[in-house]
């Protein structure tokens, strides 16, 4: 087992297990994740006999980095995975920190019309310890540490729940990466049971909802998950996370030009979305080889910011990442898939 996959409650239940103490597993918590070490025997403060054991039953192996793509306050990152597969994860410079998109699934199921990441099916769910060394290799490759983690990469996080939920602990761990609650994003295109469990755990985590179009004939024909849950259940899911969790919720609008981004559509989603806790973030759109969507341009998405914030709805504009890059969350993937 990789034991960047384990929390550090699972890690002082197997020290107990083998009549050690728990403490130990804050030990190894600090060597792992604040003196990021490269092996056990780098441990220097712990019995050779536990060392030894350490490595009977645990392994540290490393992502392989296949390649890295940077532009402006941006940095792409393509990882192979042990099984041959690979993923992306993209590190992003703000003026508030560091912020690194993680992928959570090799390839997707969701079928959303416009994204390139899953124009390549899902292949599987990613574990935990796949997702923290995405995190734990780019502050290595940055040299710098990652403040705030979303996850928004390639797949749908709330399909992989569990593995997703193990990260979240481990990143946010006070004792291995401290990346607080509340500068964690998970994404969800809606899956509604999951937004359900989600919101029983109560965790400080945000939670944004990708939404990108505000009726259900719109949204059903740009994803297909709207077919199963339709905005009528997804906003529901929504309105009950924010009674129960008194949190803020992030929907996100990716700005298609002249499918989603009329005066109509502006009006609707104001309507939609009025009187909730929660904010706009409106996407300008990464254009691939691949799908003929087309981005809308700058003036049109800053009129659809006007007609919303007339309709006293909070919104924001996403600052443009890597037009130097393969820009497309899944474009560096597949480019590389397919030899270009």
């Amino acid at each position: 087992m990789n034991i960047y996959g384990m929390t550090l409650t699972e890690l002082e239940n197997y020290f107990l297990i083998t009549k050690k103490k728990k403490f130990k597993a804050i030990q190894v918590y600090d060597w792992l994740y604040k003196k990021k070490v490269n092996s056990f025997d780098e441990m220097s403060n712990i019995k050779k006999a536990v060392i030894s054991k350490l490595k009977e039953d645990f392994n540290m192996d490393r992502l392989n980095l296949l390649k890295v793509q940077s532009g402006k306050d941006v940095h792409k990152y393509l990882f192979g995975l042990t099984d041959g597969q690979k993923v992306e994860a993209v590190l992003m410079n703000h003026d508030y920190g560091n912020s690194l998109c993680v992928s959570t699934q090799v390839g997707c199921n969701m079928g959303c019309a416009f994204c390139e990441s899953g124009r390549l099916k899902k292949v599987r769910n990613l574990e935990a310890y796949e997702m923290v060394l995405q995190v734990l290799m780019a502050e290595e490759e940055l040299g710098d540490r990652i403040s705030h983690v979303v996850l928004m990469g390639i797949g749908e996080p709330f399909d992989n729940y569990d593995n997703v939920m193990k990260f979240i602990d481990i990143i946010n761990s006070d004792y291995g990466m401290a990346i607080g609650a509340r500068h964690i994003t998970v994404s969800t295109c809606g899956i509604v049971p999951k937004i359900k469990e989600f919101t029983k755990e109560k965790r400080q985590v945000n939670l944004a909802i990708s939404l990108h179009a505000p009726n259900d004939e719109l949204r059903s024909q740009l994803m297909h998950i709207n077919k199963v849950y339709p905005l009528k259940e997804v906003m529901a899911a929504v309105r009950d996370y924010l009674k129960v969790t008194n949190r803020k919720v992030t929907f996100e609008y990716i700005m298609l030009k002249d499918v989603n981004d009329s005066d109509e559509c502006a009006l609707e989603l104001a309507s939609l979305i009025r009187g909730m806790t929660a904010y706009v973030n409106l996407i300008p759109y990464n254009e691939t080889s691949h799908i003929e969507f087309k981005k809308t341009d700058r003036n049109k998405i800053m009129h659809f910011y006007d007609i919303l914030k007339r309709n006293k709805i909070n919104v924001t504009v996403r600052k443009e990442f890597g037009s130097e890059v393969s820009a497309a969350c899944g474009q560096l993937r597949s480019s590389y898939e397919e030899g270009r």
